[in-house]
């Protein structure tokens, strides 16, 4: 039978409406690696899910790029997030998986402990294709629909009755509704266009009681700063002279006073995947627009002998690296972020393009420009672009890596105060370690008139923390039925360390156990009953709260004698990252200052004792031969205080692992504190033993 013309345009609309819209249990917004341990776990616990995903490719930086992973305390990575990291252990024995380079030939190297973790089936290093193909069989195994390249109409496309959203509605006229949204996306999209409450750059120190956030005028910790160079340097086209104008890449606003808030963002850059291996590699390419004037500061930094230019090549398999910003000038793109959380899509692409040139632009500029020092340029020109990345892309990344961008005002805000654990912390649903980092946020003329970054900063945890539920949620009556585990609710110095990929992946699990237990009990997710949530995510393998294991990989500092203070345990101050490569040392690994930030970096080691008495003081430090001959360490007793000078590359006399600092008369409370200033490689510290005598 013919179907009359008007009746099949009608039924062509009809189709048409019915194919714009969709509706499930749980929407996620968002391709990146939380919302692909979002939507397995909704899945897992039977209900519906959709990704709706402005990008092409998912994963986020876990596959764009970032694959020498910041774990921190790789023991409290759980759930999820470490059956990721199980997969790619997995991927990696298989033969085939080794194509540019033999298995055995890779080495171990990972981010403080070993890449590859035997005993419990875990990598941590990995090609940004590796994580992709992960991510995509992890999909098709649940059998999760994801609908790529759409993006949300920010302006009119969430649609809400009182605080609850009913749908979302893309650019291409799609819409999708649900009965709970989760938001996984760095710039947190969903999130603002659902009028939760957020923050975009730096709260005063004020605001939340803080040490360490807001502007960080005179702070210089890590290398990525002007002090790191030998000599100071001049800010002006002719050195020395303001008039003759200001070099490239310079601000000259004031940067601010120190402690004080701010809309600025820390710099941004590629992740940037290269490889050494001839038949795998394509010259680094000039890009369009280049300008080899923007480049000018990096030269004066070469021209005074720095040579640190290759130190973040850090090393994957098949020949591959993840490379990341080193140094005063390298890529991160400083100062050229500020409006993109806020900015539309267009001009986002703008933003984008051009630290995409920026960065290709200076790899072109030292691989070419014959004012670079030649053993440099040499050097690079052994490197390029692997032919097998990132294919459909020039070869280059598609994630710019977001290092914040909008933070949402929640239910609860993370600070400092609770990563320090100087605060408690309420409702755990999962833990983070890795140092309070941020990267430089401005780069500016100092009263001296030099050139000076600004707004890097590195402080310790002291161990791993607690993230609170209520950060995953907004305030009551903003959305009663989202969730945002990556713009999640921190402040900026909080972030700096909660946003890493592990951890994300982590709070995406979390945020869909409580989005389905919501369903449920059909409650709002402010009111999700922490009992059961606690209960879900203790079967599903998260870990939410931590203590060394009385069985430590390294010696129970439990049964050793007297009184021992762990390094965890110490209050540092600065930059000092986590180890366990040393054959023998205290607890389940000890910290050390990376040899960089010498005299920023600081540590306190503070005991009670069983009574006042005299103790023989034991400093603790699992020898090395890369280790400092002269770390500075001071004892506070009853008398005062003695100065000692440890040389960390001798055995040590006690179990192997240090040295005596001498036997002190104390009264009830101890103390002994260490400082890099002055040293002349890698301070150690594992613990401080007081013995009584």
């Amino acid at each position: 039978m013919r179907v009359p013309t008007c009746l099949f345009a009608l039924l062509s609309l009809h189709l048409a409406a019915q194919a714009a819209t969709s509706e499930h249990d749980v929407v996620i917004y968002g391709g990146t690696c939380a919302a692909i341990t979002s939507a397995v776990q909704v899945k897992k616990m039977g209900k519906s899910v959709i990704i709706v995903s402005p990008d092409k490719h998912l994963g986020g930086l876990s596959s764009g790029g970032l694959g020498f992973t910041d774990t921190g305390n790789k023991a409290v990575i759980g759930g999820l997030s470490r059956e990721f990291y199980h997969r790619i252990y997995m991927h990696y024995q298989k033969d085939e998986s080794w194509v540019q380079q033999k298995k055995s030939e890779y080495g171990n190297k990972g981010q403080g402990t070993p890449a590859m973790d035997g005993e419990n089936r875990t990598m941590w290093i990995f090609e940004p294709s590796a994580a992709e193909k992960i991510f995509e069989a992890w999909i098709k195994e649940q059998n999760i629909t994801v609908v790529r390249d759409a993006w949300l109409d920010r302006a009119k496309g969430v649609k809400k009755e009182g605080d609850k959203i009913v749908s979302i509605t893309t650019l291409d006229g799609n819409t999708y509704a649900g009965k709970m949204f989760i938001d996984t996306t760095y710039e947190g999209d969903l999130m603002a266009a659902a009028g939760a409450d957020y923050h975009v750059g730096r709260e005063a120190n004020s605001v939340y009681g803080e040490e360490h956030n807001g502007i960080q005028v005179g702070v210089l910790h890590h290398r990525h700063h002007f002090g790191a160079v030998k000599e100071p340097i001049s800010p002006y086209k002719i050195p020395g002279d303001p008039k003759s104008g200001v070099l490239a890449r310079i601000s000259t606003e004031a940067p601010g006073v120190k402690g004080e808030g701010d809309k600025r963002v820390q710099a941004y850059c590629f992740r940037a995947c290269y490889t050494n291996d001839p038949a795998n590699r394509i010259p680094f390419p000039k890009p369009e627009g280049y300008d080899a004037n923007q480049y000018e500061l990096l030269l004066r930094v070469l021209n005074t002998g720095w040579g640190e230019f290759f130190e973040k090549f850090d090393p994957i398999p098949n020949h591959k690296t993840d490379t990341n910003n080193h140094g005063p000038f390298s890529f991160d793109n400083i100062g050229y972020n500020y409006d993109y959380p806020e900015a539309n899509y267009e001009r986002r692409r703008e933003i984008i393009a051009e630290h995409r040139t920026y960065q290709q632009g200076l790899l072109w500029f030292v691989a070419n420009d014959p004012r670079v020092p030649k053993e440099l340029q040499k050097e690079l020109n052994t490197w390029g672009l692997p032919k097998d990345e990132f294919t459909d892309n020039g070869n280059w990344s598609h994630q710019l890596y977001i290092r914040e961008a909008r933070r949402m005002i929640g239910h609860f805000v993370m600070t400092e105060n609770e990563l320090r654990k100087l605060k408690p912390t309420p409702e755990s649903v999962g833990m983070g370690s890795y140092t309070i980092d941020s990267h430089n946020v401005q780069r500016h003329i100092t009263a001296e008139g030099y050139v000076q970054n600004e707004g890097d900063i590195g402080v310790s945890t002291n161990g791993p923390y607690e993230i609170a539920y209520g950060s995953l949620v907004p305030k009551e009556g903003q959305g009663s039925n989202l969730l945002v585990p990556v713009a999640m609710s921190a402040s900026h110095i909080a972030y700096g360390s909660i946003r890493m990929e592990p951890v994300f992946m982590i709070l995406g699990q979390s945020a869909a156990s409580a989005a389905v237990l919501a369903i449920d009990g059909d409650l709002p997710v402010q009111k999700v009953p922490y009992a059961k949530l606690r209960e879900q995510l203790l079967k599903d393998g998260q870990i939410l709260e931590y203590t060394a294991p009385k069985s430590a990989r390294g010696l129970d500092p439990q049964g050793m004698k007297g009184v021992v203070v762990d390094d965890e345990q110490a209050i540092k101050m600065g930059h000092w990252q986590e180890s366990g490569a040393a054959k023998k040392f205290i607890g389940n690994g000890y910290s050390h200052d990376g040899n960089s930030t010498k005299g920023e970096n600081t540590a306190s080691f503070r005991a009670k004792l069983p009574k006042a008495g005299r103790y023989e003081v034991i400093f603790a430090y699992a020898p090395n031969n890369n280790r400092a001959s002269n770390v500075p360490v001071t004892v506070k007793h009853a008398a005062g205080e003695t100065k000692v000078t440890v040389n960390e590359k001798k055995d040590g006399a006690f179990d192997g692992l240090g040295m005596s600092l001498g036997t002190f008369d104390f009264n009830a409370e101890a103390e002994v504190n260490v400082t890099t200033a002055g040293t002349d490689g890698y301070v150690v510290l594992d613990g401080v033993q007081w013995i009584a005598r």
